[in-house]
């Protein structure tokens, strides 16, 4: 039997750069939570979890995503289309690399219908969060971004946003800037809305921090029916941001 004094999260895009944090930060928190990951291959779950909370879906067909999501508490969704390179890209010639997306996972397919799917299979599960992990950018149609591999992932990413704001799940929406593989938890964290940080010199912010945001963003009503940008100010300056509920009463944006 579940223990419910503990929080069951399904993390989805589990077994990216980003969902692996997320998925490792939730394990290491067994006291409060039990993690659940899905991601889309056996070898992808062989890589990040044990055999009882991994499970393998494909985010466009619904039907398998109901065994992951039955009976969570809630939903963590970072799953992204991802652009590839383009074979034959020397950047020793100074070239600039060209980007594709492989058949059936352009942005339209993977942030738009599989995240709608994830919402729909979230709400008919009773699920009582949704946490979705999105880009800044999405302001601006000319973002370079968006002509990636013609995919215009930002108009997708904010087109499942919009709809988990109308699903009426309480939600979580975090516009995260440009992510960076360093150590989380030595930075000032920051928040905003309509790309202004875009606009400044801290635009960045370590995947760990953002994990981290993900999981706080369960622990305080301050975060629900919330949408933000998030980026950090450069290590070494400002504070290290501890105070997750301060962070989250900052936010006066629902979308």
């Amino acid at each position: 039997m579940a223990d419910s004094s503990k929080s069951t999260v399904l993390v989805t895009g589990a077994g990216g750069r980003t969902g692996q944090i997320v998925f490792k930060k939730l394990k290491e928190r067994s006291d409060q939570y039990v993690a659940r990951g899905l991601v889309r291959t056996e070898e992808s779950k062989q890589k990040i979890g044990s055999a009882d909370d991994v499970f393998v879906g494909d985010i466009r067909d619904s039907a398998s995503l109901v065994p992951a999501i039955e009976g969570i508490d809630a939903l963590i969704i970072l799953t992204s289309g991802v652009p590839q390179i383009k074979p034959g890209f020397d950047p020793t010639k100074g070239q600039r690399p060209e980007f594709y997306f492989e058949d059936g996972a352009y942005p339209e397919q993977v942030d738009w219908i599989g995240q709608k799917n994830q919402i729909d299979a979230a709400k008919a599960a009773g699920v009582k969060q949704i946490v979705l992990v999105g880009s800044m950018g999405g302001t601006d149609l000319n973002n370079p971004l968006n002509s990636l591999g013609n995919g215009n992932i930002l108009v997708w990413k904010r087109k499942a946003e919009q709809y988990l704001v109308d699903s009426g799940i309480p939600y979580t929406i975090i516009r995260a800037g440009g992510l960076q593989d360093k150590e989380g938890g030595i930075r000032e964290l920051l928040v905003g809305k309509d790309d202004e940080l875009l606009k400044t010199e801290t635009r960045t912010i370590a995947r760990p921090d953002v994990a981290e945001v993900c999981i706080q963003a369960l622990n305080f009503e301050e975060a629900q029916f919330k949408a933000f940008d998030l980026s950090s100010k450069p290590e070494g300056t400002g504070s290290p941001t501890k105070d997750f509920k301060a962070l989250f009463s900052q936010i006066t944006t629902r979308f």
